[in-house]
């Protein structure tokens, strides 16, 4: 039987952080919802379910992902941008008003792909603050992440 740090199928950092694992083994869903677009799109489950990580790990910890979203949105905006440009080009002179085809088209993706996005902000977010611990089973969840925990305060905003 293989031990479980030594799987070698573990996703890596982006492909656990795409797929919304957590990011201490990587293997657990941080959302309760597989689904973005269903109601409760960014309900998370308390706890990583396979190693049991907390997923909030303060009062307002995810007020940053604002940004984190933002830069997402303006990635993916300047990305089709480019692609826009090599595929069609862009002439305010030619009357067919390419520019504002982009600027409709970029505008509906970026409604339409928005709860993917906040999900992917909020899996990047966590990852950047709880690192992975390839032999999760054995180590406990760092005193640091579990005592700015407050549960009176928690959903209190």
């Amino acid at each position: 039987m293989v031990h479980m740090s030594e799987d070698v199928s573990k996703p890596g950092y982006l492909i656990s952080t795409l797929d919304n694992r957590c990011p201490r083994c990587r293997r657990g869903k941080i959302f309760m919802n597989r689904n973005p677009y269903k109601k409760g799109l960014l309900k998370m489950n308390e706890t990583c379910p396979v190693c049991g990580q907390p997923t909030e790990l303060e009062v307002g910890f995810y007020y940053g992902t604002a940004y984190v979203s933002y830069a997402l949105t303006v990635a993916f905006s300047v990305a089709t941008f480019l692609a826009w440009y090599v595929i069609f080009g862009f002439s305010i002179e030619d009357g067919d008003h390419r520019l504002f085809w982009w600027l409709g088209i970029n505008s509906v993706l970026m409604i339409l792909l928005q709860p993917i996005l906040m999900r992917m902000s909020r899996s990047m977010w966590l990852s950047w603050f709880v690192k992975y611990d390839p032999d999760w089973q054995k180590n406990e969840i760092k005193k640091e992440v579990t005592e700015r925990v407050i549960k009176e305060q928690m959903n209190n905003w």
